[in-house]
């Protein structure tokens, strides 16, 4: 089953997204880590859309998506769930299920403890908790503040094989897809990730946004939470904490992965597919 592409103004900013298994009942919204987009969810949109709408949005700065003229405050978790309010109300979903990938759980988590309490069923955390760890951001400020280039889109793909290994597995043609739907062109020719590196404001003009503890201990619905096994942004210790706290996660580790795992086999579409339906 393939996508369709689409636009929205929310909040007064462009923001795309793509819809997959247009026309089922149930919804699921699949948001994306922090400089990444929406065509990360390809694989487990595809899935799950035999029997679910799945939406997936680029966030603001990312993808297709459109750049913010006021970075400081808009690059946050706040303006984000904002974005994901208006995105949700003016396609009339009213109940849906969320999955995120790292920003994209902590976006979830921020929005289920807020505006969408009650909307959204079921919360799956791919790799994100209320608590991340300092080094780990830091490696990951160090690369997408100041985002790299190259002469050729050989070379950016290289990159990728490079510091997204801890995805863990993926397929020649599924690293060529993630390179090619993560690319932009700079004005001197050269190739480099298709984000916009203001998003890195983020951590120097909100530094309590990864702190959720208070939003966490709020929640009252289902959540599962994978964690890749080596995980250096989720932590252990903070993954037992979920599962005594708030919503007390199921939390299931992912071999061979670290953050975060790529939502692209079999093993683990069947987790997220059997979460969502209840079992």
């Amino acid at each position: 089953m393939s996508f369709t592409s689409h636009y929205l103004a929310c909040e007064g900013r462009e923001l795309h997204y793509t819809e997959w298994g247009h026309g089922h009942a149930e919804t699921i919204v699949a948001w994306h880590g922090l400089a990444r987009t929406c065509r990360d969810m390809d694989d487990i949109a595809e899935h799950l859309s035999q029997h679910y709408r799945v939406i997936c949005p680029d966030a603001i700065g990312r993808g297709l998506s459109q750049w913010s003229p006021d970075p400081e405050n808009e690059y946050c978790l706040r303006f984000y769930v904002k974005l994901a309010l208006s995105l949700v109300d003016q396609l009339d979903i009213e109940h849906f299920h969320w999955l995120g990938t790292s920003m994209g759980g902590a976006i979830g988590t921020l929005a289920a403890a807020g505006p969408l309490r009650g909307r959204i069923r079921r919360l799956v955390l791919n790799d994100n908790g209320p608590q991340l760890a300092d080094a780990a951001i830091a490696r990951i400020r160090s690369y997408a503040g100041n985002p790299a280039s190259f002469a050729t889109v050989s070379e950016l793909e290289a990159y990728f094989r490079t510091v997204y290994k801890p995805y863990g597995w993926l397929s020649d043609a599924q690293w060529r897809r993630l390179t090619e739907t993560s690319t932009r062109r700079l004005p001197d020719g050269r190739v480099t990730p298709h984000y916009d590196p203001a998003m890195v404001m983020q951590f120097t003009h909100h530094d309590d946004d990864y702190r959720l503890w208070d939003a966490w201990d709020s929640l009252d619905l289902p959540v599962l939470c994978l964690r890749g096994e080596t995980s250096d942004l989720l932590l252990a210790e903070t993954a037992d904490a979920m599962r005594q706290r708030g919503p007390r996660a199921v939390v299931i580790e992912i071999p061979g992965c670290g953050h975060a795992p790529a939502l692209n086999t079999p093993q683990q579409y069947a987790l997220v597919e059997r979460f969502f339906a209840g079992s």
